[in-house]
């Protein structure tokens, strides 16, 4: 994968980690940025190769927001275009199609918890915190993703008050699914997207889907997705010979994922 000017990609195996790297602006989100995210994420959306995405950030700021300093003079349809870039970086994160993990180890102001967001889930560590302060600043901004993560009032608290949600509020009200030491958050967020890697694929993509589609739907109507997936499954020959392998010590099965849960300190949470 090429060079990018504010993104430094990582990948070991089947896992690519997609790192913001302007950490001298505190990872600030600029047009290049988010050129760069939505260009990146869709090459890993076509690659099969790819099986799991770590988002995170170089520096101890996982990102401050959208870079204000780049809207200096801009004209208003300028304005209307960088944002429309982020929503479509946002969205690309979103769509990828395959499990994506965002490592929060700093604060995510703003266009930060939106890309933090826009993974599957998020794992942080004690120094991560969450704040939503675009209407403080006469702009609008985090109006969708964070009541859905975290439920209307206090999604409108954060936006009306600036609070900042420390990680352990973040985990308690649904926002982050866990917590883990500093000192070993990156090697513990890689052992959790090898396990994924290591899962058959389909199912990972049919249960991603599933649960993404399903809890925008009515329960019968997520039911039906499900059983459309199921049957997609059996289908598949991955079906049949995971389940044969299932408990002979060379499956990915649930006791390995646990023990390795266990080993990566996710107590902690």
């Amino acid at each position: 994968m090429k060079d990018w000017e504010t993104l430094e990609i990582v990948r070991q195996d089947a896992v690519v980690e997609v790192v913001l790297n302007r950490p001298q602006q505190r990872n600030a989100l600029n047009a290049a940025m988010c050129d760069e995210l939505r260009a990146t994420v869709q090459a890993l959306r076509d690659d099969d190769s790819v099986r799991c995405v770590i988002v995170r950030a170089n520096g101890p700021v996982f990102c401050a927001g959208a870079d204000l300093k780049e809207r200096q003079g801009m004209s208003l349809d300028d304005v209307r275009a960088r944002r429309i870039k982020a929503f479509a970086a946002y969205d690309a994160i979103e769509q990828i199609g395959k499990p994506c993990i965002a490592l929060v180890e700093g604060p995510a102001i703003g266009s930060g918890g939106e890309i933090a967001m826009a993974c599957d889930f998020i794992v942080a560590t004690d120094a991560a915190a969450f704040r939503t302060p675009e209407a403080l600043w006469g702009t609008v901004g985090a109006t969708q993703r964070m009541p859905r993560a975290v439920g209307k009032r206090l999604a409108k608290d954060m936006a009306f008050t600036g609070r900042t949600l420390s990680a352990q509020e973040a985990r308690d009200a649904g926002l982050v699914s866990r917590i883990v030491p500093a000192d070993g958050a990156l090697d513990a967020v890689r052992v959790m997207a090898q396990t994924i890697a290591a899962a058959p694929p389909l199912a990972m993509r049919l249960t991603k889907d599933c649960i993404d589609r399903g809890v925008e739907t009515d329960p019968a109507g997520a039911l039906a997705i499900e059983m459309l997936a199921i049957d997609t499954l059996l289908q598949s020959p991955d079906w049949g010979s995971k389940i044969a392998r299932f408990g002979s010590g060379t499956s990915n099965d649930v006791d390995h994922a646990a023990n390795q849960d266990t080993k990566q300190g996710g107590g902690h949470a």
